[in-house]
């Protein structure tokens, strides 16, 4: 029988008790959290290239320093040729952001007397009118107030981002090591478990992460074609973009749908067919994304109730913020397999006995010669 079998109401209480814990305290070290996810998000990636260096005959400290060199290499790469290909804008970047700042309030303007000459109520409660006020006073402060904050927030996270590369390269040179040093502390009775406890961690967050990869991947790929075909500008990096914000719930994909409509109407200001071409896109891959490509992919990584997920996402959100609804799925995966393994532990009663008379044993051994 598995210990998810074994697991009862009173180990699951505990589960649920250290995830909130552990989001509270995510809360507080935020600036140490993030770079950790980073880290071992790029763990992950860079893991099975290692390990094939590993098997060939390389040392474990030369096989991290050579795939961590390439990774860095390659980004370095890309990089140098996104800067090389792409032309740099005539206006500023204050102004282009104003251009598409300006392109989504046309489209929300747009529709809003669209939808007062379809619904009479809405145009009795002045609605565009309303709406018209709040964007212009956004707009109008945006450069001077969000984006100067916006900024400066960005420039007080780069120094705790710089961590992660270099997470990433311990985490592959010492990894093992590390759980090596776990196990030499754990007595001989729950040893066979206690590497059971590793593995399965270990398994879990990496089928988390690269679960969660190949979900950015298909993501990608299916939004990119999408925008391409009802002509919108950049589609493979807008596609990009909404992917990775969509690792945060509910507010990612808001935020991702946002920038790809505001794109889309800026493009074709007199033609509003191409920003309800782009939500509708964006839509269906969503809609795609929670029936098909997620069950396939993050759903076959944590094996968790879909009422658990739903409620510990709005436990998490209220508890962590916007961090909290990233990392409280994974999370709750790791503390899932440390509580039901040691909810085993503790009700198997063989395993007490084992270390009962392994203790007994040692006290006699040690006690040998000594009552003369």
């Amino acid at each position: 029988m598995t210990s998810r079998e074994r697991a009862g109401p009173v180990v699951w209480c505990g589960i649920i008790a250290v995830t909130c814990l552990l989001l509270i305290l995510l809360e507080h070290m935020l600036w140490l959290a993030i770079p950790f996810i980073f880290g071992t998000v790029l763990y992950y990636i860079l893991l099975a290239p290692m390990q094939r260096l590993i098997r060939a005959g390389v040392g474990q400290d030369l096989a991290a320093l050579t795939v961590g060199g390439g990774f860095v290499a390659a980004i370095s790469l890309v990089l140098v040729l996104v800067f090389s290909y792409v032309a740099v804008p005539e206006e500023s970047w204050q102004a282009l952001l104003g251009h598409y700042l300006e392109g989504g309030v046309t489209f929300v303007r747009n529709t809003m007397q669209l939808l007062e000459q379809k619904f009479p109520v809405l145009e009795q409660m002045k609605l565009t009118r309303v709406v018209n006020r709040r964007f212009k006073s956004f707009t109008d402060n945006f450069a001077q107030q969000h984006l100067a904050g916006l900024l400066v927030a960005i420039a007080g996270w780069l120094p705790s981002l710089l961590l992660a590369p270099f997470l990433t390269f311990f985490f592959l040179r010492d990894g093992a090591s590390f759980k090596r040093f776990l196990a030499r502390a754990v007595p001989n009775a729950f040893f066979e478990k206690t590497l059971f406890l590793l593995h399965e961690v270990d398994q879990t967050a990496r089928r988390y992460f690269q679960g969660l990869i190949k979900l950015t991947v298909i993501d990608t790929i299916m939004l990119a074609f999408g925008l391409w075909l009802i002509g919108v500008s950049s589609p493979l990096a807008l596609a990009l973009i909404s992917a990775i914000l969509a690792w945060v719930p509910f507010v990612g994909s808001v935020a991702g749908c946002i920038l790809v409509v505001v794109v889309a109407a800026t493009d074709a200001p007199s033609n509003p067919v191409i920003g309800y071409g782009a939500i509708g896109v964006f839509v269906a891959v969503r809609l795609l994304d929670d029936f098909i490509f997620m069950p396939l992919t993050l759903g076959r990584s944590l094996q968790i109730h879909p009422l658990m997920t739903v409620l510990m996402i709005f436990v998490g959100g209220s508890l962590a913020g916007v961090a909290g609804l990233m990392l409280v799925l994974p999370i709750l995966g790791v503390v899932m397999v440390v509580g039901e393994t040691l909810g085993c532990l503790v009700t198997n009663a063989r395993l007490r006995a084992r270390h009962r008379n392994a203790m007994a044993l040692r006290v006699r051994q040690a006690s040998v010669g000594l009552a003369k």
